[in-house]
């Protein structure tokens, strides 16, 4: 696996590991259809979370928040609609957060933002 999927891995589980320490239920990993990517489908009370996992060793093309565009944004709005077509559950709301991670010294930050739009 080339370092970069390595790096991403590793955020994408750090990320969970926070998640699940906050009080939220991992649905889905990596969920995907043809348009696209979901990294974690999360339940937080009765709202579906779509969350978009950005990890970066440095800041040399911009800040791992910096990377989800508002394009991004609105093409996982539509795929969370799509992973509740198929999911036989209702929710009250959706919404779309980021977690962006940056490895400093071997240490990671962590930014985590909820509802982006």
């Amino acid at each position: 696996m080339a370092a970069k999927d390595e790096l991403g891995k590793h955020g994408e589980q750090i990320a969970v590991d926070y998640l699940l320490a906050h009080d939220l239920q991992i649905l889905d990993r990596n969920w995907r259809c043809g348009d696209g990517e979901i990294d974690i489908v999360a339940r937080e009370g009765r709202t579906l979370v779509a969350v978009e996992v950005k990890t970066r060793s440095g800041r040399s093309h911009g800040t791992a928040f910096e990377a989800v565009t508002e394009a991004k944004v609105a093409r996982l709005r539509r795929l969370a609609a799509r992973w509740l077509s198929g999911y036989g559950e209702r929710f009250d709301a959706v919404r779309v957060d980021v977690i962006a991670l940056e490895r400093f010294a071997g240490d990671f930050a962590l930014r985590h933002e909820r509802g982006v739009s």
